[in-house]
């Protein structure tokens, strides 16, 4: 099995030479990608690590654009279903483009776990070189990347089993290190289940914590799921404002495949969508402006709030009868976007929703002023307006 996934590896990486990285780089361009390969022979661990880089498919044509980085632990193999999701995700406006670092292994029990396993069922006197492995990637590993491509500060790290607990390690050994941790069915039985009874004193002494938690289990029973659900009930249960946390159980899913059953899930509600979701709209308007600067902050660009992103608010609210509500959001979208046909349409329709037939022909009058005969709803606009003038005068 592992001389088959080695002929995988390298049939998938079969690179041309080019300068690059570290000490050396390849690369590979492979489905409208560009991969590189980079050695580094790291001071920190006392040996040659090899990483493979995959550049978002627009990332020559869009040279002053920077992107969120997410680093893939267990190696290249993991990059083709990353790839795939963030797709179809980015298909719909619902994450941006991202840079994959994907990190190969040498030995991954020594680094992956932060402490010696003695508990008999597994292999014992192994692991604890976490510590060391994440000063790697901390000290060497994200300041070249850093250096050599156009990355922001908004790093994801990832990992399944045992790779998943040291990405939960991470949040507690630096928590502003990333911003994302995703760990797809930690191996948190290990060592008596020290990992969670770590996680849980980090959890309990933190005050705040800005961060996303990501975390899944399949089929597993016995200890390993005992541990893991302390584990999911500690992060579940948490008092902190600014740490979101989600999780899955799915029955009959092994081990190995967590993985891939939980990847849409844990990017699906890690990436901010460009439409603000209702959900994310309090009482006050202003929750718009966070909500977009908090994604113009993940995306690593300026995105400002629609037009059409806000009159969906507005019409969702007219949709559940918060008339009020929506003719705020309606306002808002106008103070954005004045010239705007649409928005002020929009604010008429709210207003003939409350009732107020007044401000709504009031508001119908200002857009047709606007618009010309080209605009595609014209006749839509003139209707509205005479209808709303006969059921003005039938009031008077």
């Amino acid at each position: 099995m592992r001389l088959l996934a080695v002929i995988c590896f390298v049939s998938f990486f079969a690179f041309s030479s080019q300068n690059a990285f570290a000490q050396s780089g390849t690369k590979q361009q492979s489905a409208d990608y560009s991969q590189f390969m980079h050695s580094i022979k790291s001071a920190v661990l006392n040996e040659e690590r090899t990483v493979v880089v995959q550049l978002p498919k627009n990332y020559q044509a869009e040279p002053n654009k920077v992107y969120p980085v997410i680093y893939r632990l267990d190696g290249a193999g993991n990059i083709p279903l990353i790839s795939a999701v963030m797709e179809r995700l980015q298909n719909d406006n619902r994450a941006p483009e991202v840079i994959i670092v994907a990190i190969e292994n040498t030995n991954r029990l020594r680094d992956l776990y932060p402490t010696v396993n003695k508990e008999p069922q597994g292999p014992v006197d192994e692991g604890g070189g976490a510590a060391k492995f994440l000063a790697f990637i901390e000290q060497e590993l994200m300041p070249l990347i850093n250096k050599s491509y156009r990355t922001h500060n908004y790093n994801v790290i990832a990992g399944a089993s045992a790779a998943g607990v040291f990405a939960l390690y991470t949040m507690q050994a630096n928590p502003d290190l990333f911003q994302a941790h995703i760990a797809y069915s930690p191996a948190v039985w290990w060592n008596y289940g020290a990992s969670v009874k770590a996680a849980k004193a980090f959890i309990n002494t933190s005050k705040d914590l800005n961060n996303y938690v990501y975390i899944n289990i399949g089929e597993e029973a016995g200890i390993m799921r005992e541990r893991y659900n302390e584990l999911q009930q500690a992060l579940q249960s948490n008092s902190l404002l600014n740490l979101r946390f989600f999780s899955d159980a799915f029955d009959g899913v092994s081990h190995n495949l967590t993985s891939a059953a939980g990847s849409f899930n844990a990017y699906h509600n890690l990436f901010l969508p460009k439409q603000m979701p209702i959900r994310d709209l309090t009482d006050d308007v202003t929750s718009i402006d966070a909500y977009y600067q908090n994604l113009s902050q993940q995306w690593g660009e300026q995105i400002a709030p629609s037009d059409r992103a806000v009159r969906s608010l507005g019409y969702n609210l007219t949709g559940s009868k918060q008339f009020s509500r929506a003719i705020e959001v309606f306002k808002y979208n106008i103070k954005n976007h004045p010239k705007s046909v649409d928005a002020l349409s929009a604010l008429s329709y709210g207003y003939e929703m409350q009732g107020d037939t007044r401000q709504a022909l009031k508001q119908m009058d200002s857009a047709l002023a606007i618009a010309d005969d080209s605009y595609p709803y014209i006749h839509y606009l003139k209707e509205t307006k005479a209808r709303l003038q006969t059921q003005l005068s039938k009031t008077q």
